[in-house]
């Protein structure tokens, strides 16, 4: 397995200990911070932030899965749902289900919304190049993009900030789109591990079937992204957490339990995106003229 950069301890065994029955252990009783009150710090940093930019509202991507479902219900407990605008922005590839489901949220939420299709300008673009049409990773990154772009131009036609949705999972393993889903003004559940994330859509009151329907990206019809990841949400966080917050090797981590294959591909993950976690690498020049000299 290729090494991995040390992490900085942060706490005792208690709460990893109650990641091995499969819970949500970090906002439940293994700390003091639990889900009502992140929800409360969520809402309050959306608001300040909001107030100290000088903007008037947010925009969101509507995707109909449960993390951009909780933000926009962050943002509506922040600011109020007339300052929330929800863009559904399918391409043609989206599942018809999670169309639906954006729909429903945006409906619940009672806040502005527009749905545009990203599909002719996907679609243009790849007309005029051969290859790459058939590749659903390419498109799928080209999409998450795309519908960056037209969230920043919305959101900058009514003095308004992209808010994002990931949350620390996907950040961890990059898996996300760079300059696409993780393009955002201000992320407010970032900070919350994928487990946690369905802890406050539980508490939020979000629909039952948001929160249990498999995620996906939609990249291809029938995809999920435990399904192309390998492992499932609720072992990639146990092995995250073990390792992120209280610095255990592959070795520590599988006496837990958790497939030493697993847990290798999950670490492995992490070590080789970690590019993507950090701005643009820059030449620095001027200490390169200062060596020549």
């Amino acid at each position: 397995m290729e090494p991995v950069p040390p992490a900085v301890k942060r706490g005792p065994a208690g709460p990893v200990d109650k990641a091995h029955s499969g819970e949500s252990y970090y906002l439940s009783g293994g700390s003091p911070m639990g889900a009502k009150k992140s929800i409360e710090l969520a809402q309050r940093y959306i608001q300040d932030y909001i107030d100290k930019v000088g903007a008037e509202g947010v925009v969101i991507g509507i995707s109909g899965g449960v993390d951009s479902t909780v933000a926009a219900q962050l943002a509506c407990g922040a600011l109020s749902p007339q300052q929330v605008l929800g863009l559904i922005l399918p391409y043609k590839t989206t599942d018809p289900r999670s169309l639906e489901d954006a729909e429903a949220v945006v409906k619940h939420l009672n806040i502005p919304h527009q749905t545009i299709d990203i599909t002719p300008q996907i679609d243009a673009y790849y007309a005029q190049c051969s290859e790459g049409d058939e590749d659903y990773l390419r498109i799928g990154n080209k999409a998450a993009r795309e519908r960056m772009a037209v969230l920043y131009d919305q959101a900058q036609a009514r003095n308004y900030l992209v808010l994002g949705t990931s949350n620390k999972t996907e950040w961890l393993l990059g898996y996300f789109t760079l300059w696409g889903d993780m393009a955002a003004a201000l992320e407010p559940v970032e900070d919350l591990y994928k487990t946690q994330v369905l802890e406050l859509a539980r508490v939020l009151g979000v629909a039952e079937r948001i929160i249990n329907k498999p995620p996906t990206a939609d990249l291809w019809p029938g995809q999920t992204d435990e399904q192309e990841i390998g492992v499932s949400y609720a072992e990639i966080d146990r092995i995250l957490y073990r390792h992120v917050e209280y610095s255990e090797t592959a070795a520590e981590i599988c006496k837990s339990g958790l497939e030493r294959e697993k847990v290798e591909k999950v670490l492995r993950m992490m070590h080789r995106t970690s590019f993507k976690r950090k701005l643009p690498d820059v030449l620095q020049l001027q200490y390169c003229w200062e060596g020549l000299q």
